[in-house]
């Protein structure tokens, strides 16, 4: 790893964890940096392996091809370490951060999500970035001596991206000074964190429309009318005339993401050299610096709204989702009136409402549409 700069989340200065853990013993193990022991934990948790079988945009069962929560991860890691390292930023902190930014997702994308929200609502409610937290530092069950995987300050941090008030006041009662405190303050997080928010919104968008492209919702010549795609269809159309089919897709996907890529290590430097950060405390006090251009902002926000008219609205989309909130909603149902279809260590706690969310949250698509058909809750997803 390059040398990191003075803003950057240094791992001898780290925060700490939660739970206090002896130093690794004088060993090859002794080589790792807290946040590289943070990467590592998050890569062997059970809810990291699940990601694999969680849904993006199209559910599971629809292709063996579209993105998951797992691969959009590691095109999240893959995006963060490469503009991390640009910037001279903590390339084993983003990677951690980006890897387990999704834990906490429901089955079934958005649409569990939304449908385990409604069912929480008089109960806290659920959200996904919260969620991930609560799976990092309570749910995960890999140590004998405390709940979850006791990663460091700096990577819990990265982790929640966003949160309400009410529930930020909640977090402090139960860690004073962490990592809800910011949201109480407005203060903002490490440039590690921010680019990992900023690098999730890239992945997002180009490989929504690769998804959306190879399920048959978007065709190249709506793509088109989105400035963005339109400049890079131009530019490789005009340096290889003949060429033809995915690969015209994939060139100008992959021409957007560099340009995305360059677009954010210019603008970010442009915003470090105007506030002139000396330490990572001085990041928390600044603005926003891990930024687009004002330019590629626009451009990428007109994306997004393209995408989610014509691909997030797409009949055929909200069809499969509308489904899917319905198995979400009757699987809560059974498990708060029955819990004894819960396995026992979710059956036997006394918080009812939010055991049923941990568990039903965790599980994976086909989990989730097997257990519906398990309990006779009527039609699948599909």
């Amino acid at each position: 790893m390059t040398a990191l700069a003075a803003y950057a989340c240094l791992p001898e200065q780290s925060r700490g964890r939660r739970h206090a853990e002896a130093p690794p013993q004088a060993s090859a193990r002794s080589v790792r940096n807290p946040h590289q022991r943070d990467r590592d934990r998050i890569v062997h948790a059970t809810a990291f392996r699940r990601l694999v079988y969680k849904t993006q945009v199209f559910l599971n069962h629809e292709g063996d091809l579209f993105r998951t929560r797992m691969t959009h991860s590691l095109e999240v890691a893959q995006l963060s370490r490469s503009i991390a390292r640009a910037l001279g930023l903590n390339e084993d902190l983003v990677e951690a951060i980006a890897l387990a930014h999704d834990l906490g997702h429901t089955p079934f994308g958005h649409a569990g999500q939304d449908a385990l929200n409604a069912c929480m609502a008089e109960h806290g409610g659920f959200e996904h970035n919260l969620q991930s937290l609560r799976v990092v530092d309570e749910l995960e069950e890999r140590y004998p001596a405390f709940n979850g995987l006791n990663l460091s300050f700096e990577t819990r941090e990265g982790i929640l991206k966003h949160c309400s008030r009410r529930n930020a006041e909640l977090l402090i009662q139960q860690e004073p000074g962490g990592v809800a405190q910011r949201f109480l303050q407005g203060t903002q997080p490490s440039l590690e964190a921010q680019l990992c928010n900023l690098a999730d919104a890239i992945a997002y968008n180009a490989h929504d429309i690769d998804d959306g492209v190879r399920s048959g919702l978007l065709s190249l010549e709506q793509l088109q009318a989105v400035p963005l795609f339109a400049r890079f269809y131009d530019e490789t159309l005009a340096e290889f005339p003949d060429l033809q089919g995915r690969r015209v897709l994939f060139e100008c996907i992959r021409r957007m993401l560099s340009e995305q890529v360059d677009d954010v290590i210019a603008a970010t430097r442009d915003a470090l050299d105007r506030v002139r950060p000396m330490h990572v405390d001085d990041v928390r006090r600044s603005p926003p610096l891990v930024c687009f251009s004002p330019s590629m902002q626009a451009e990428s926000q007109a994306l997004q709204l393209f995408l989610s008219r014509n691909l997030y609205r797409h009949p055929q989309v909200l069809q499969t989702t509308d489904g899917a909130r319905n198995v979400v909603q009757a699987l809560f149902d059974v498990y708060v009136d029955r819990p004894e279809e819960m396995p026992p260590a979710y059956a036997k706690r006394p918080d009812r409402h939010r055991s049923v969310a941990d568990y039903l949250s965790g599980m994976t698509d086909r989990f989730a549409s097997r257990e519906h058909t398990r309990l006779k809750l009527g039609s699948e997803t599909n």
